[in-house]
């Protein structure tokens, strides 16, 4: 309903009752603002009965009323104050905060900003603006940083003696968030700690998530190294077997002779601290075989442990079975060396009986103790193999081919691991 036709009939009764310019309402004053009034009749004071004012308010404020009347009550028709903008107070970010150069007054200008190990996602400022609306809406505090981890420095580890590897330990390192402090899991790609290492450089890294699935990672190396001493070889007419690798530190070498050969030197030798052998140099010396001893035991003794004998006894040289047997040999002396096997001759009959090791005569009574402790008889044709430990193993009263010997031979115990060893040396006979 309009008021005015009202106010103006108020107004009229009052000039007509004497209140015809005369201030009425309390003067209007403005802060923050400016005031134009209007009144009925154009009197000087400008608080009259009557009297209109328009408000306006300065940048940043808003009046509560446009316009205002002084009412007939001494009072104007409604607050005339210019109050400031002010928009709605802002939520703040999780894991962040904001700063703001007036508050949530117009144009005030807010700065957003994170907790440590936190990133912003969304606008860094907003202003208040004149429709008491923010310039831009809260961002989000993400977390984006990758955790961190420091790998451990593990110094060269030296293998034990004997050994190729080395035993290991670190300390375990603790990765660190820098946003909410919680890691979800720690991945170590490589051997944990108290691991065997072999020999080289290991490569190791450990791998730490957040919550956020943020990854953080380092890296670092193992080393072992393993003491060597200067490679040793097989002596010539030997062979040699060592243990671990064969020139690490502690490792032993053991040397043995081809039968017909004599160890010279060190039997064993063991690759020490200061990467030298102990011991000294290994030679196989060709067997020296004493033919003036006084008895066979003394002629066997040589061939202990050393040679297998094949003891070819005749009554005569022209001897059918002696003649076939020994041309049949001779064609078999590389399978005889192979297997480790002296041919002793004995032929003819006492005292006429002479005895040969290749081309070595034996003197008739060392010839005729041989027979007599072999228990060989003289008038006739007989073979006896003895093994490398003196025992009579086999017997022949006729010729047998080599291939049937070598047969034989090679069923003996000794003879199966002195083939393992040919083999790996790369001996082998045509024959």
């Amino acid at each position: 309903m309009d008021m005015w036709p009202l106010v103006l009939l108020f107004v009229q009764l009052c000039f007509c009752s004497g209140y015809e310019g005369t201030p009425w309402c309390a003067p209007i004053k403005v802060k923050h603002g400016d005031v134009s009034c209007r009144t009925p009749r154009g009197e000087h004071y400008r608080n009259v009965m009557g009297t209109r004012c328009k408000i306006r308010c300065k940048q940043g404020y808003e009046a509560q009323s446009s316009e205002v009347v002084c009412m007939a009550s001494k009072h104007w028709s409604s607050n005339y104050a210019c109050r400031e903008i002010r928009c709605p107070k802002l939520n703040m970010p999780a894991n962040g905060g904001y700063k703001c150069s007036d508050g949530s007054y117009f144009n005030s200008r807010c700065e957003f900003f994170c907790s440590p190990g936190f990133s912003l996602k969304g606008q860094k400022t907003a202003t208040c603006q004149y429709s008491k609306v923010w310039s831009a809406g809260v961002p989000t505090c993400v977390d984006m940083d990758s955790p961190k981890i420091k790998c451990p420095n593990v110094k060269d580890k030296w293998a034990e003696p004997g050994k190729l590897t080395a035993r290991v330990t670190w300390d375990t390192p603790e990765g660190v968030d820098t946003a909410d402090g919680i890691l979800t899991d720690v991945i170590l790609k490589g051997k944990p700690s108290k691991s065997d290492f072999p020999e080289g450089l290991h490569k190791m890294s450990y791998t730490v998530f957040d919550r956020a699935g943020n990854k953080g990672s380092c890296r670092f190396t193992v080393r072992v190294r393993v003491r060597r001493c200067s490679p040793l070889f097989p002596p010539d007419n030997g062979y040699m077997k060592c243990d671990s690798d064969g020139d690490n530190y502690g490792a032993t070498c053991e040397f043995t002779c081809t039968g017909g050969y004599e160890l010279q030197g060190s039997a064993a030798r063991v690759c020490q601290y200061g990467l030298t052998w102990s011991g000294t140099d290994t030679n196989c010396a060709p067997m020296n075989i004493n033919v003036g001893v006084r008895s066979a035991a003394a002629l066997l003794d040589q061939f202990y442990e050393k040679r297998r004998l094949l003891i070819i006894s005749a009554p005569t040289a022209a001897n059918h079975n002696y003649r076939f047997q020994m041309t049949n040999l001779q064609h078999a002396q590389c399978g005889l060396d192979l297997r480790h096997v002296t041919v002793i001759e004995l032929v003819g009959t006492y005292p006429a009986q002479i005895g040969r090791i290749r081309h070595m005569l034996l003197p008739p009574g060392l010839a005729l103790q041989l027979r007599l402790q072999l228990q060989i008889p003289q008038r006739s044709f007989q073979m006896v193999l003895v093994d490398k430990q003196g025992m009579d193993k086999q017997r022949y009263p006729f010729p047998i081919t080599a291939a049937e010997l070598f047969t034989t031979i090679d069923t003996f115990p000794l003879r199966k691991d002195e083939m393992v060893l040919q083999q790996e040396a790369g001996q082998t006979c045509q024959s």
